[in-house]
């Protein structure tokens, strides 16, 4: 059987495709199936991981009130506030993302496509992490100060 392309060529379309069906895979995951995945992932190595983001307790926390969420990420990822101050989370990536929290009892609606945005008032000082809640890998930092 003769193909109009060569090998390599040809595997080149075959990888490009797993990959597209595999990044077309991860997006849009339900709440429930997110966590059955992380359950899995907990048990056992993952078959493809994303990169891990740096921890937000090693970079500076930033004095602002508002977090964008942007290729996958918290930005700044560790912030700042006073006690009382309403904090701001604006999606702006095309996925969808959430904010949960169980330091400070914080679950966010599935933050779905851009310019959606979630707010919590923190009341107490103290250190709140959080991630995504659809992207585990995911995280940030909240300190709340006096």
């Amino acid at each position: 059987m003769s193909f109009p392309f060569s090998r390599p060529a040809g595997l080149a379309v075959a990888i490009g495709t797993l990959a597209a069906v595999g990044l077309t895979a991860c997006g849009g995951a339900t709440h429930a199936a997110t966590k059955a995945a992380a359950a899995t992932t907990q048990a056992a190595p993952a078959a493809h991981a994303h990169a891990e983001v740096p921890a937000a307790a090693a970079q500076p926390a930033v004095a602002t009130s508002a977090v964008t969420i942007d290729n996958f990420s918290f930005t700044p990822a560790a912030i700042k506030v006073k006690a009382g101050t309403t904090v701001t989370w604006t999606n702006s990536d095309e996925e969808p993302h959430s904010v949960v929290s169980s330091e400070e009892p914080m679950r966010s609606h599935t933050l779905a496509g851009p310019n959606n945005t979630f707010m919590h008032a923190f009341s107490k000082p103290g250190t709140y992490h959080y991630n995504c809640g659809i992207h585990p890998f995911m995280h940030g930092t909240v300190e709340v100060t006096a």
